[in-house]
């Protein structure tokens, strides 16, 4: 316990103190670092774990950060506390879209979920029930702040987004351990085997997408709040493409492989920004050795051994 506390206590502490040497700049490649990383993790709960097919998460993202964006402009509700109403309207809104099509596998529910991210997109665009400012978007939505303490600068987001992010791997991690989180390996395994096991799989696939979503929702409370501005643009099918890449790359269903993918797609490009006209054909390059060397990504998720127990004797046992 104490080893397993030092692996990840003192590059965590390393880590914190990384900014103090970055300038404002690097700080906020950080800052979108974190953002995407929790996209990543909350991606990987629906792709790597549960092994459904999801290209639209940016939809839930969005529906989060236009539920703080309204919320804290029309009625002045102070942001910070609108997190869990994001993840709320974003996991509900899974509920809603996904129920129908949660039966669907592989490459038709991928196509339906590209289609619900465009349909929000789309609507976001056009401006539904007057609110959500069309392709203009919405300007004006306040700092967030804790205790009276206005957070403003890139280095006091890099606390609020990490600190959330460390969050989530904790959350995660529990999760993936539990009975829930086993079951949801199974499905995505053999959903035919663990439906005959008794697991009900269309409730855990459910419930999966949900979270996921809600996750991706309350993520976008951080990322409007970091903005104070956001549009329609913030939210397109590239940023589902950038999530879905994170958790292929990094290695699908490992959290310490999402949180590398993070690096690699969102911050190195940043180092060779230089190189900005080529960034684009090394990413697919890149994308393509992947698929062809090492499908089970970078830091691929480890197998559990799960041992039987041994009958007594007098059942079979000697």
């Amino acid at each position: 316990m104490i080893r397993q506390l030092k692996s990840i206590g003192i590059p965590a502490v390393l880590f914190a103190c990384l900014p103090l040497f970055l300038n404002a700049y690097w700080i906020d490649v950080l800052n979108s670092v974190g953002i995407y990383a929790i996209l990543g993790l909350s991606l990987n709960l629906i792709v790597g774990h549960t092994g459904l097919f999801n290209l639209g998460h940016a939809a839930f993202y969005a529906v989060g950060a236009y539920t703080a964006a309204i919320l804290n402009t029309k009625f002045q509700v102070p942001v910070l506390l609108l997190i869990p109403v994001c993840g709320f309207a974003a996991g509900l809104f899974a509920l809603v879209v996904s129920k129908p099509i949660i039966h669907l596998r592989g490459d038709y529910l991928c196509i339906v979920t590209i289609g619900v991210g465009e349909i929000v997109r789309i609507a976001l665009i056009n401006d539904v029930f007057g609110i959500t400012g069309g392709s203009n978007g919405i300007f004006g939505i306040s700092r967030p702040s804790l205790f009276g303490f206005v957070i403003r600068t890139p280095l006091e987001f890099f606390y609020l987004i990490w600190a959330f992010a460390a969050i989530t791997v904790l959350l995660f991690h529990l999760l993936e351990r539990s009975r829930f989180g086993r079951a949801l390996n199974y499905l995505r395994e053999d959903e035919v085997a663990a439906e005959g096991s008794g697991i009900n799989t269309a409730h855990y696939k459910l419930a999966s997408f949900v979270i996921g979503a809600a996750w991706a929702g309350m993520t976008g409370n951080l990322f409007a709040a970091k903005m104070t501005i956001i549009s329609p643009d913030s939210f397109t099918f590239w940023e589902s493409v950038v999530m879905f890449a994170i958790v292929i790359l990094g290695g699908s269903g490992s959290i310490p492989g999402v949180l590398v993918g993070a690096f690699l797609i969102v911050g190195l490009p940043e180092v060779f920004r230089e190189f900005a006209n080529a960034r684009m054909l090394v990413f697919g390059a890149a994308m393509m050795v992947m698929m062809v060397f090492r499908t089970q990504g970078l830091l691929p998720a480890r197998p559990r051994p799960y041992a039987i127990p041994a009958l007594p004797e007098g059942e079979g046992g000697e």
